[in-house]
């Protein structure tokens, strides 16, 4: 259980944060930007929650949680703490594949309801979508921050599947805002030369 008795610490004040692992590094580094680009996406998705309901609503609950999860994965490094891999234990939590296999079952079932795309989607529509594509986007961002971190230093596969799978759940999800893709707004080539 976490536990919040003061919000402030002083203890970032020279610019570095504090790791799972009790270690301290730079709010600049690579991952300090994982996980906030990762924190970003989370509060993105809050907005866009504020206008679904049902099925969505409910799955972008799971999906808010399962961030503060991938966070804390990104916060927890391999070594004497975060142990020699990726495993979770009760003591590190680690992103597992059954997240990521969830988010394709969504889209997988989102996909039968769709009409296959004959364009590029626009980022937009209702404002539902529009709110929904926004939060993509900041999970691309994340992703990349991901990538990034993980061609320096190990990153979970499962935690860089996940971050995959999510944008193309969200894409879908969009879709099926925009009354399952008929308000789609598409793409129309060179149209304003």
């Amino acid at each position: 259980m976490v536990k919040l008795n003061k919000i402030y610490t002083r203890t970032g004040d020279d610019g570095t944060t504090g790791l799972v692992d009790g270690s301290r590094t730079s709010k600049a580094g690579a991952r300090i930007e994982a996980i906030g680009a990762v924190d970003e996406a989370n509060s993105a998705l809050g907005l866009a929650a504020v206008s679904l309901d049902g099925e969505p609503a409910a799955n972008v609950a799971r999906i808010q949680n399962d961030l503060f999860d991938l966070g804390a994965d990104l916060a927890t490094p391999l070594g004497e703490v975060g142990g020699a891999d990726f495993t979770p234990s009760e003591m590190i939590l680690r992103m597992v594949s059954a997240q990521a296999e969830w988010l394709e079952k969504r889209i997988d079932a989102a996909t039968e309801r769709l009409e296959p795309l004959t364009s590029f989607v626009l980022p937009g529509g209702s404002e539902s979508a529009a709110r929904v594509h926004v939060a993509r986007a900041a999970v691309r961002r994340a992703e990349r921050a991901m990538a990034a971190l993980a061609s320096h230093e190990p990153v979970n596969p499962a935690a860089l599947s996940y971050v995959n799978r999510l944008s193309d759940y969200l894409f879908q999800l969009a879709r099926l805002c925009n009354d399952e893709g008929r308000g789609d707004v598409t793409w129309t080539p060179g149209a304003n030369r």
